[in-house]
């Protein structure tokens, strides 16, 4: 799979109130820093949860969400960047 960065991998917020859009992107690779499983949630931006996934420690995996979508973990350690997935 090959992947076209749409900005700079940051740390994830850490609670509802401030998750990301990643700049409205509808692909988000998410990478779990941590020797920790940490919780990820997506919800909307009127902060209604969608849906929860645990990322391991030091795995990877691509979200898909619309663009107005937001993401955030239970650990500054999770590490999200949209991409295009090609």
């Amino acid at each position: 799979m090959k992947l076209k960065l749409l900005g700079s991998e940051a740390a994830m917020g850490t609670s509802t109130t401030n998750g990301s859009n990643f700049s409205g992107a509808t692909n988000v690779r998410v990478f779990n820093s941590t020797g920790a499983a940490h919780l990820v949630s997506v919800e909307t931006s009127a902060n209604s949860l969608i849906g929860t996934l645990t990322v391991p420690g030091g795995a990877s995996v691509i979200v898909e969400k619309d663009q107005t979508d937001e993401i955030f973990a239970a650990n500054a350690g999770v590490l999200g960047v949209g991409v295009a997935v090609r």
